[in-house]
């Protein structure tokens, strides 16, 4: 699990909507910048897909600084969300999540598979991470990551 000044908690339920809240607020400049930013639909996206079970929150001491969710599939892991407040960006919080996961498909012999929006700072953080672009279409990048890839 994640080291030093963060654990990672399961979601329940009742915290939908305070982790819809942190994907509109980190996604915004994202979207904002291709025209796409509606927070009514990020909002309904993320809840009308939403599953306790496979979500995970970053907590800090100051709180919730963001939360991933991981669909587990027979044949690879997707890392459907990962999205942190930008309060906490760039103190390493994602990476951890990444590093962490990326043990946990090595053990598993899986890859993870995941989709960020075309233009968003997320492609130069996946491509650090060691994710190989797969495909892009108008809207989103495809990436893999593979064990010993």
């Amino acid at each position: 699990m994640l080291r030093k000044h963060c654990r990672i908690e399961a979601a329940s339920v009742s915290d939908a909507e305070r982790l819809a809240d942190i994907r509109v607020e980190a996604m915004r400049p994202s979207l904002e910048a291709v025209g796409r930013f509606d927070p009514v639909r990020a909002r309904e996206r993320f809840l009308g897909s939403f599953v306790a079970a496979e979500t995970r929150i970053i907590k800090v001491e100051e709180g919730i600084a963001g939360f991933f969710v991981v669909r587990r599939r027979s044949d690879h892991f997707y890392l459907d969300h990962l999205y942190v407040s930008p309060a906490f960006q760039g103190q390493g919080l994602g990476r951890l999540v990444v590093e962490d996961l990326k043990a946990e498909a090595v053990s598993a012999g899986l890859s993870i598979r995941l989709m960020a929006l075309n233009g968003s700072p997320a492609n130069a953080f996946y491509l650090s991470c060691g994710f190989r672009f797969v495909s892009q279409d108008a809207l989103d990048t495809i990436y893999i990551w593979a064990p010993g890839a």
